[in-house]
Order: structure tokens, then C-alpha cells, then sequence
């Protein structure tokens, strides 16, 4: 093995795994260094119970949500075998419905199966996009938007739509109160994201891919794991990597990054200096900036930019129950929770899963709940989930989303236990988060590196480099491993082939739209939606 293909990569989370794995397929002496004492990151499974071990019940950071336009990352699950003549990707199963639930009627249901007809399609759409409580002309409205959007060129969408809010972009001040529940806001209880801080690019990127999903013939519009990730998924993987020559190193956290001011020439780990030719830093947001010093931001400018990227709250509990509730077969979205609640109700995807045989025949269910708002005052103890105790929290969660279903549906006494996120820690002031979420505010991007920085031998893989899919995902993640992956190829002039890298890609007729946009722009004209909206905007503020 030549001295020029060793390789350091800093964490194992999604993003340092995708990396490592791709360059050790590729020939490179790749070691991971991993702070936890188990790959995965955000993603991983953790015993509930220290001493039961993982032949006890499992809990985790929040449910896996893998909708239609993950492709890097399941490509990547399709080449890691399971153990048991599968690829890991074949413990991907698809949802049937999900639950748009209201604290004051019993809500609406949206198949998420492949529509047959167009209006199997709209029937899927609309609890999505307008629980049916919104007013037709709104709705069209949004839609309106939607186009725009659609039909934007990347220029405009980079340098107009980032500077913008989401919220301002489909006029949620002018609208009615079921357009902001259920068009402007909900998406916070999918992306932990205010729709008053997004950015218009990002949110509503997004927001198309998850809507278009609902088209795609050839995917599921959503799928979840048939077990704990790190049982079904992460563990495989590091079989894999072991068997690929990939050194694993757990518990071994980075506590510093050298560097001459032109490259790295070595990294702290855990109190020892170590040393490769390249390094790719896949290290989590709130920790890189820490490992930034003068040195290393003149040998990488654009890492300056990431300790101004801001982070949200997205953290989930478990509810172990006595009996299986299923309550729909997929997600469900709390619209009327401030804390910007969902769940998936995890047993009946979990068919290899002896939930009763892990917790001595106590529990036959689990309920797998995610908050995304922690700063709005919450219903039982009327404070926001930051100023909570553990125990606070749990129970403000719990109350939430029996709020939405009913105690008949969801009644005390099927509680056994629970496992919250143990990133979630207390202190005198209330709740810490160790393992906040990336969020894309507006003019954020400008903030975000690429993953092939100006440092010749180092690259950056993580939800916050800059990436075609714009949210802190497993498949930003996974898309900027592989990039990551790729620029190590460069800098050490390699002949094997580079890393195939999927985009977000929307429908091929909006193109010559798209084209006949960018010369608009280039000539400084506003994109042609955007004339009539600004004649709406005049006549709604002129009306008295």
C-alpha cells in the first residue's frame, strides 16, 4: 500500500461511513476514528438497559424516515450485505398511509402507496397539503408557489429564494390560520425547521421532493427500517468495513486538528497525535468549529463560515407499551402540537423484532415519537421542552400526542417504559442538547463548505457541507461522504473511478421553463409568476 493512500476519517456517523467505505473499495488504508462507542452517529441504536446489551430492548435518536428521494444512501445499503444473503437495503419496508391528526377531531389519512389514477393521486394529497381545512383559493395559492418554484433556474433559486423565508415566500401573514397550521408550519414537524427562519430555497426544495414522491412509479414515497437501525443496518456496515481492512476505532474522540497553514499535518485523538495523508473531517456542526484554528482556517477558508450555521432541536422518546398499538400504517403528524410532534408506531414494521422476548414478555409495542419544536410552551407544563427536566419532557410528549388521538386509542396504563434521547441532558438552567440538527436558515449557504476544501489533503463530509440536497438528512450525509470520498480521489491524482453521486431531480418537462428562467435572470427580469404576485401583494396591502 503506497504511503499517499492513507486516510484519517473523523467520525462515524453516515457521512465518515459512506466516505471510509468508498475509498476502501477503492484500494485506500482507511482508519475511522469514532467518538461513540458504536458507529451510526445520530442514526445509531443504543441498549435501553446497560445490562442487557443488545439482546435488550433498543432505543434511539428518533425513527429512520427513508422517503422516495433518498438515492445515495440507499445505494450505498444495497451494497452492504446483512449477514443473511441480503443486502441491508432489503430490510427496507414501504408504509401504507399516514395520519394528519388534530386534537379536535379524529383527522385524515393519506395513502402513501403507489397511486394507480390521478385521482388516487390527489385523494394521497390532499390531508397532506391541505387538511382539508384550507380554503380553495389558498390552496391554490400555495400551489401557485409551488410552480414558481418549480420552474425557478438554480441561480435564481441560490441567489433570490435564499435571501427569502419561507414563510414570506407563500405570504403566510396574508392566509388564514389553516394555511399557516397546515401549509406553512407543518414543515417543522419534517425538517425541525421554523418556516419563519428557513430559507425559501431550502424548504420548499424539499418540500417538492416530498410531494413528488407521491409520483415516482419506480419508489415507495416512504419507507422505514424492519428493525433498529444499528441491528439491521449499522452493524452490518461495520462487519463490512472490518472485512474491507477499514480500522475502526470507537471511543476515540478528535480533540484537535493540526495544520502548517497550508494543510493538515495531523490530528489529536483522544490525547494521541496521529497521522495520514489525507483526512476527511466528518465530524458533527457543533464540534468542528472548536477544532479551528488560525492555522487551519488559513489552510481552509471556507470552514470559517461553519460556526455561523445555526442548529435546531430534534430529539425523540420511545414509548414501550403493553400491547401493540398501531395507530396508522406509517407516520402521523400532530398538526396541533406545539412542539411540532410526529410518530411511527415501529412493531408492525418490525417483523424479526421479539419485542416481548427483549423485555421478559412486558412489552408489545413501541410507540417511536420525534419533537422538533423545543421552544414553544408545551400543554402540560406550559414551557418550552428546552426549560424542561427529562421527566418533564417525556411526559409533555406523551400528553401531546394523546392529545391528538384520544385516551381511549391511547390509554396510561399501556405504558411500560420509555428511552429519550440521551443526547438530552439536564442541567440548573434546564435541558442540554449534545447532538443538535443542522438547520438552513436563510442566506445560510453561503456559510456552508464545500466538501473539497481549499486544504490540499483535507475534505469535509457532513449534513452541513454543501451538498444538492439541502437538509440535514441521511442523504445529505450520505452525498457528502461521497463527495468527500471523490475529492480524496483527486488530490492524490488516483485512476479509479470516481464516486457516482445522485442529485434531487425533478420532472424533465419543467426544463425549457427552467431555461427560458435563467436567461430572465441573467437579464435581470423577475421570473414571470413572480410579476403577478408582486401585483397580488400590492393589492392586498392597498385593500382596506
Amino acid at each position: 500500500m503506497p504511503e499517499s493512500r492513507r486516510v484519517a476519517v473523523l467520525g462515524g456517523g453516515i457521512a465518515g461511513l459512506t466516505a471510509a467505505m468508498e475509498l476502501a473499495e477503492r484500494g485506500y488504508d482507511v482508519t475511522v476514528y469514532e467518538a461513540n462507542d458504536r458507529v451510526g452517529g445520530k442514526a445509531r441504536s443504543m441498549p435501553v438497559d446497560d445490562d442487557a446489551g443488545d439482546d435488550g430492548l433498543l432505543g434511539e435518536h428518533g425513527f429512520r424516515f427513508f422517503p422516495a428521494y433518498y438515492t445515495n444512501v440507499v445505494e450505498t445499503m444495497e451494497r452492504i450485505p446483512d449477514g443473511d444473503g441480503r443486502s441491508v437495503a432489503d430490510h427496507l419496508v414501504p408504509t401504507t398511509e399516514t395520519l394528519i391528526a388534530n386534537t379536535d377531531g379524529e383527522g385524515a389519512v393519506a395513502s402513501t402507496e403507489r397511486p394507480s389514477t390521478p385521482r388516487e393521486w390527489l385523494d394521497a394529497l390532499q390531508p397532506q397539503i391541505a387538511g382539508g381545512e384550507v380554503p380553495r383559493r389558498e390552496l391554490a395559492h400555495f400551489v401557485s408557489r409551488l410552480a414558481v418554484l418549480l420552474t425557478s433556474c438554480d441561480e435564481r433559486r441560490e441567489q433570490e429564494f435564499e435571501q427569502q423565508s419561507w414563510w414570506e415566500f407563500i405570504d403566510a401573514d396574508e392566509m388564514s390560520p389553516a394555511y399557516r397550521k397546515h401549509l406553512a408550519q407543518s414543515t417543522q414537524s419534517l425538517v425541525a425547521l421554523r418556516p419563519e427562519k428557513g430559507s425559501a430555497r431550502t424548504v420548499g426544495t424539499i418540500y417538492l421532493q416530498l410531494l413528488l414522491g407521491q409520483l415516482d412509479p419506480n419508489a415507495p414515497a416512504e419507507r422505514v427500517l424492519d428493525g433498529p437501525t444499528s441491528e439491521v443496518w449499522l452493524d452490518p456496515w461495520h462487519e463490512y468495513l472490518d472485512a474491507q481492512g477499514v480500522d475502526v476505532r470507537l471511543e476515540s474522540p478528535v480533540t484537535a486538528i493540526h495544520s502548517d497553514g497550508h494543510r493538515v499535518t495531523g490530528v489529536e485523538v483522544d490525547g494521541e497525535t496521529v497521522t495520514a495523508d489525507q483526512y476527511v473531517a466528518a465530524l458533527p456542526v457543533d464540534v468542528l468549529p472548536e477544532l479551528l484554528t488560525p492555522e487551519l482556517r488559513r489552510a481552509a477558508r471556507s470552514l470559517s463560515g461553519v460556526e455561523r450555521v445555526e442548529t435546531a432541536w430534534m430529539n425523540g422518546v420511545q414509548f414501550y407499551l403493553d400491547r401493540d398499538i398501531e395507530v396508522v400504517g406509517g407516520h402521523a403528524v400532530y398538526v396541533d402540537s406545539p412542539w411540532a410532534i410526529t410518530s411511527v408506531s415501529q412493531r408492525q414494521f418490525w417483523a424479526d423484532h421479539d419485542l416481548e422476548a427483549r423485555s421478559d414478555g412486558d412489552v408489545e409495542g413501541v410507540l417511536s415519537v420525534i419533537a422538533s419544536d423545543w421552544d414553544t410552551p408545551g400543554v402540560l407544563y406550559d414551557k418550552p421542552g428546552r426549560e424542561c427536566t427529562r421527566e418533564e419532557a417525556v411526559e409533555e410528549i406523551w400528553a401531546q400526542v394523546q392529545a391528538h388521538l384520544g385516551e381511549d386509542t391511547l390509554p396510561d396504563d399501556a405504558r411500560v417504559s420509555h428511552f429519550l434521547d440521551p443526547e438530552l441532558s439536564e442541567t440548573p438552567e434546564g435541558l442540554r442538547n449534545d447532538s443538535p440538527l443542522v438547520i438552513n436558515t436563510v442566506d445560510s449557504l453561503r456559510n456552508r463548505p464545500d466538501p473539497d476544501t481549499e486544504a490540499p489533503n483535507l475534505a469535509v463530509a457532513g449534513d452541513y457541507a454543501r451538498v444538492d440536497t439541502d437538509l440535514a438528512t441521511m442523504e445529505a450525509a450520505s452525498e457528502a461522504g461521497r463527495r468527500a470520498a471523490n475529492a480524496v480521489l483527486d488530490a492524490t491524482g488516483a485512476a479509479a473511478p470516481r464516486v457516482e453521486v445522485w442529485g434531487l431531480e425533478e420532472p424533465r418537462a419543467f426544463e425549457p421553463l427552467k431555461r427560458q428562467d435563467r436567461l430572465r435572470f441573467r437579464l435581470g427580469l423577475p421570473h414571470p409568476g413572480e410579476v403577478g404576485h408582486d401585483a397580488w401583494q400590492l393589492s392586498r396591502r392597498l385593500r382596506p
